[in-house]
């Protein structure tokens, strides 16, 4: 299982992080490929690998049959080693562009409430919660949890429905 977990979790750690530091240097930090929506619709397909490996492990070393709990802990495991690729690439890519990424993402933020008409105290609150931020996220005791909770909650709901999908034996069972 140990194996499995690692092999999976590391492919999709590596697809969900490469293709999010893709789209946002290929969009410098603008447009579709660097929002949140792309950042998300990224982890569903890259984690999908959690299902793969849920699958795998059931039809090679559990004769093709697995219950509930296992497949989760799988999941799980997988998700958390997919989350740990993504935050140690993340911290690499955040070191080489001299954490460069939450001053143009709070600007972004200011920019966008601007844009929406707000003016006056409720723009100087936004702009306080900007610098709040900015100083948190320098924080690595806050900054490196941050990063893990984007990517781990998708692969928990992923988790789930793969070990309850997959206990049903006849659900793409294992090829004679």
């Amino acid at each position: 299982m140990l194996k499995i977990s690692v092999v999976y979790g590391v492919l999709s750690g590596t697809i969900v992080i490469l293709s999010m530091l893709l789209g946002i240097i290929s969009s410098e930090g603008q447009g579709f490929y660097a929002s949140e929506y792309f950042g998300y619709l990224i982890m569903l397909v890259a984690l999908s690998m959690i299902f793969v490996g849920i699958k795998r492990y059931r039809d090679l070393h559990l004769g093709g049959v697995i219950k509930f709990f296992p497949g989760f802990g799988l999941g799980l495991a997988i998700s958390a080693i997919a989350g740990a690729i993504y935050v140690f690439v993340w911290e690499i890519y955040l070191f080489n562009t001299d954490f460069a990424f939450i001053n143009e993402y709070t600007a972004g933020l200011i920019e966008a409430k601007k844009a929406e008409g707000v003016t006056g105290a409720a723009l100087d609150k936004v702009i306080a919660e900007a610098e709040e931020l900015k100083v948190n996220y320098a924080k690595p005791y806050i900054r490196l949890p941050m990063t893990f909770i984007e990517i781990f909650p998708v692969g928990l709901i992923i988790s789930l429905i793969s070990a309850v999908l997959l206990r049903n034996p006849k659900l793409l069972p294992a090829k004679a």
